[in-house]
């Protein structure tokens, strides 16, 4: 394994617009370009664009493409349609999560698994693995793919404006083929920020020229390039789990509050996919004993807070902090935190957080902090 940077199809587009770049899950990443908090207010306002080509785009194919992927991951995948996308999961026979995915049904037999940067390997390899004894291929597409999001509330216009496809028919978590600028991607209704937006999935070395189309098309309304920073404010702001922080191995999809994703009855055969004993249990214990819960938290003052930092009442410990960060929307410090359920109701007094020593109170709250108006 070297320690070289993979780059994407952008890099020296990304470097010629004065971005800070950083290692992310191996690859060299725009951090930001200009102020985290105007690239994160033009994605709530106005558009943004990003590289998310550093995520894992793996093909499943071939006659038995649906019962490989049922018995792979937690969702049942034989009832997303074609041209549609489904939020799911993938774990360990433990139950443990090895990455939350998007999973899209290009055609009967033709599915794109999408991971996580970090985990595109564990997951390609489970992936692979489990596919023994299956008329199915699963394919490492990572190569094969860039990934270019723009969102936010002027997205739809900005992409009319450089495509003919039908973006009015397009749902949310549904994807089309279609040319963008004159170059062939398959168009998704998807996104991680609580906007609406859309992912673009194009040949790497049709990167540049549909960066730079959209560039145009979107400067008259205000769209700007935006970094990873910003992603990482506006999901935490739209209550959106990221791996390695909300999800882990050692947590169950039940266990994170996302038991939904979990579809037990989705064949004839019901203990066959990996992890569904396993999960079963995990079911019964949420429901007999809830485990902690994902919350919201607000400071009431201004320090910020950070993933690892205990929660606490009364000095005791009752939580964790997964994520922290300031709100450029609520104009406060926020974070998620998995909290006792005693301690997890919406409004409960008390609440802290230890940052160096210091309890700062806290305002517990529902999940999302935010929610665009429709």
């Amino acid at each position: 394994m070297s320690h070289t940077s993979r780059h994407t199809a952008l890099d020296a587009l990304h470097r010629s617009l004065g971005a800070t770049m950083t290692d992310f899950a191996g690859w060299d990443m725009p951090l930001r370009y200009g102020s985290e908090r105007d690239e994160h207010n033009a994605v709530r306002t106005r558009a943004g664009l990003f590289d998310l080509s550093h995520m894992g785009e793996i093909t499943v194919t071939g006659p038995q493409a649906v019962d490989l992927l049922n018995f792979a991951l937690v969702g049942n995948i034989g009832s997303v349609g074609a041209g549609r996308a489904r939020y799911t999961m993938i774990c360990q026979a433990d139950g443990g999560i090895l990455d939350d995915l998007i999973v899209y049904r290009l055609g009967e037999t033709e599915f794109m698994v999408v991971a996580n940067a970090g985990n595109a390997q564990v997951v390609l390899d489970a992936l692979t693995e489990r596919a023994a004894g299956f008329d199915a291929e699963v394919r490492d597409d990572r190569d094969a793919y860039a990934l270019i999001a723009v969102q936010g509330p002027e997205s739809p216009g900005i992409l009319k404006s450089v495509t003919d496809a039908d973006l009015d028919g397009l749902k949310y978590y549904a994807g089309l083929p279609g040319t963008v600028a004159d170059v062939p991607a398959l168009i998704a209704r998807t996104g991680y920020t609580g906007e609406d937006g859309f992912e673009l999935f194009v040949a790497p070395e049709h990167a540049e020229k549909l960066w730079q189309a959209l560039t145009e098309a979107g400067a008259p309304v205000g769209l700007i390039p935006c970094g990873l920073s910003c992603r990482d404010t506006l999901r935490l702001e739209a209550g959106m789990p990221l791996y390695g922080h909300e999800l882990t191995t050692a947590l169950t999809p039940f266990d994170a509050g996302l038991g939904r994703v979990v579809k037990f009855d989705k064949t004839s055969h019901a203990d066959d996919f990996v992890g569904a004993d396993a999960l079963r249990a995990a079911a019964e214990r949420a429901e007999a004993a809830p485990p902690r819960k994902l919350v919201g938290l607000i400071a009431e003052g201004r320090r910020v807070p950070r993933a690892g930092m205990s929660v606490v009442v009364d000095g005791q410990v009752v939580g964790e902090v997964t994520s922290g960060a300031p709100s450029p929307t609520l104009g406060k410090p926020i974070a998620m935190a998995y909290v006792d359920a005693a301690h997890a109701a919406p409004g409960t007094a008390g609440v802290g957080v230890d940052i160096r020593g210091t309890h700062e109170p806290y305002e517990v709250v529902a999940l999302p902090f935010y929610k665009r108006q429709k």
